[in-house]
């Protein structure tokens, strides 16, 4: 129930059909519920919005906080009526195919979809724990590209974590802590963050607001990234510029040819 599974909830509803929505977290929000306090949206609020349902007139900020975003979600949901179709604290463990033809064959474009069932069992956190076993025709995955899997280095032995006489933890981690234990926990400390993206900036950020220029937070990474500014040429956002397909010219690609290249060579900051 993060923002790709709201809106499929939404959308197969709008077809006339019944979804079932399992989160195995207890509110909607995906990425969203837990995250650094300091964490506010990194993309212009006019470009990170539902279709069919712009942002309140009471967010003023090009840059929502982690509370404003989660607010628009739940007003999202609340206002398609989506919340019937969420079960809370339920996980899948499993999922089936039961059927005479594959679907391995089927691309999603054209040709007749293959008639069976998809099996898939539920491990609810109900007083007791239960597990379930549902048939459904269509099984859509809105589980995000790194859901619960964090990217941990493999260190020589002698070389890694156990060796380091500080604490070593996973960005995910962080993210899940109570606001106030987070600012406890790097409170007076000096850090490194390894990674140089959304989330490694977010909690540099964090570690600097709450430790100020008394212990510098150092951030380590191996690619340098660009870094758009909040600018405004001719009065309109930056990000609109860069966020549309003309901006695939400034990218190179695998094969390219002379022109595509100079293009990119050209228009690429």
């Amino acid at each position: 129930a993060g923002i790709s599974g709201l809106v499929a909830c939404k959308y197969c509803i709008s077809k006339g059909l019944n979804p079932i929505v399992f989160e195995s977290q207890a509110d909607i929000g995906g990425v969203w519920a837990k995250t650094i306090r300091t964490t506010r949206l990194q993309t212009f609020k006019g470009m990170y919005q539902f279709a069919d349902f712009p942002w309140p007139s009471s967010v003023t900020h090009d840059f929502p906080t982690q509370q404003e975003l989660l607010n628009y979600l739940r007003s999202y949901a609340t206002h398609f009526d989506l919340f019937k179709h969420i079960r809370f604290g339920s996980s899948v463990k499993e999922i089936d195919y039961q059927g005479t033809s594959s679907w391995s064959k089927w691309n999603g474009i054209c040709g007749t979809i293959p008639q069976g069932k998809w099996e898939y069992v539920e491990d609810s956190q109900s007083d007791p724990p239960s597990t379930k076993v549902y048939e459904a025709d269509f099984v859509i995955l809105c589980v995000g590209r790194f859901k619960d899997v964090p990217n941990i280095p493999e260190f020589a032995p002698g070389t890694g974590p156990e060796v380091f006489r500080g604490k070593v933890i996973h960005s995910m981690e962080y993210s899940a802590m109570d606001h106030d234990k987070a600012e406890e926990f790097v409170k007076g400390k000096r850090v490194v963050v390894v990674g140089f993206q959304k989330q490694g900036l977010d909690i540099a950020m964090e570690c600097s607001s709450v430790n100020g220029k008394e212990y510098p937070c150092t951030v380590v990474y191996r690619k340098d990234r660009w870094k758009v500014s909040d600018f405004r040429p001719w009065g309109i956002p930056l990000q609109y510029l860069y966020f549309n397909r003309f901006s695939e010219l400034m990218v190179h690609k695998p094969g390219e040819g002379f022109l595509l290249s100079l293009l990119a060579t050209i228009l690429s900051p």
